[in-house]
């Protein structure tokens, strides 16, 4: 079955554009012009993987990130950005509020296709069956793609997912950025040292005091406490 795509931008040549190439590449394209729509596309047409423009009037890009990642029916959803802005406080303000990838404006037909390719294979498999860890009191189902931290249930994005599963895999055993940037995003995707540290600060937050079983062992990378 063709991948469902939702692209929310208020460029109607850009819609255009990626539609057509998002359809030829076998994906079942979407499109909205812009947040309010979008969200409810999205609502009634689950997608499995939504590219989002940042710079839109009204309900900005940043807006429709965080409603998707507060509805627990789009928590899980890869969310691509589409940016004007190369700054890195920009492209950091996106990982902080779920976005799991981005690509900076202008850009390549062909770059935007092979991020979506990416993420859709990390969600992939992410939610393949395997065993569910267990690190303390944090339980991590791959299968469901869930986890729980001392019995409650954390909602996180996909690429926040794959870096504790890959911490958990491994207790005790330092991963560096490098790794963690590997194992958790994968090798296309743009990403800095910094963007690591990004997810790892959200990680913490969102697991609450068992946050700090990730410790952070300096000039090198993290860990998960045995």
């Amino acid at each position: 079955m063709a991948k469902t795509v939702l692209v929310i931008d208020d460029e109607a040549e850009l819609l255009k554009l990626l539609d057509y190439n998002l359809t030829k590449a076998g994906y079942l394209a979407l499109t909205a012009k812009d947040g309010p729509a979008g969200l409810s596309l999205a609502r009634k047409q689950v997608p499995d993987l939504v590219i989002l423009d940042v710079m839109m009037p009204g309900m900005d890009g940043w807006e429709v990130c965080k409603a998707l990642r507060g509805d627990p029916a789009l928590a899980g959803i890869p969310i691509l950005m589409l940016t004007a802005k190369a700054e890195e406080a920009d492209r950091v303000l996106g990982l902080e509020l779920g976005a799991d990838d981005y690509v900076v404006k202008p850009f390549s037909v062909r770059e935007v296709l092979a991020r979506v390719k990416a993420l859709l294979r990390r969600s992939e498999a992410a939610s393949a069956p395997s065993e569910v860890l267990k690190a303390g009191r944090l339980v991590i189902d791959s299968g469901r793609r869930s986890v729980t931290a001392a019995g409650k249930a954390v909602d996180l994005t996909a690429t926040e997912f794959n870096l504790l599963r890959a911490l958990a895999e491994r207790p005790g055993r330092v991963l560096s950025r490098e790794d963690l940037i590997e194992r958790a995003r994968g090798g296309e995707a743009a990403v800095t040292d910094r963007t690591v540290d990004v997810h790892v600060s959200s990680l913490r937050r969102k697991l609450g005091r068992l946050g700090e079983m990730i410790e952070t062992v300096r000039g090198v990378g993290y860990r998960m406490k045995e």
